[in-house]
């Protein structure tokens, strides 16, 4: 029986850590995780926020998600998207999720990320 996400991954072309540890850490307010040292030595970085995980691996030939993303849910969302704007990262707000405000932005390397905010209280 499923009880819960662990993670999610997205990839990243191969160099990329150092601007993605400042995007996920600097702008997202992140905290970098340390990887196994057996996966550590394929390259990539992973970061947590309270239990979601987002996991970067390098990937050859990468090409970024557009479409697929992590839905990281957030508190303060207008003051989180000023946050990510002052630090240089457009966001793109949609109101066609009931319930939520959202909006999406694109890490360094292009991948599509959501953030979102329950109207009310917080769903299970």
């Amino acid at each position: 029986m499923i009880t819960g996400l662990d993670h999610v991954q997205l990839a990243a072309p191969p160099g990329a850590e150092e601007v993605l540890r400042a995007f996920y850490t600097g702008v997202l307010g992140m905290t970098e995780i340390p990887k196994p040292p057996v996966l550590a030595a394929r390259g990539g970085c992973w970061f947590q926020a309270g239990t979601a995980q987002l996991h970067l691996g390098v990937e050859t030939g990468f090409r970024p998600a557009r479409k697929a993303h992590p839905g990281l849910r957030v508190t303060g969302i207008d003051a989180y998207a000023a946050r990510l704007e002052a630090r240089g990262t457009p966001v793109t707000w949609n109101d066609d999720l009931p319930g939520h405000r959202r909006f999406h932005c694109a890490d360094p390397v292009g991948n599509r990320l959501e953030f979102l905010e329950p109207d009310g209280p917080a769903r299970p």
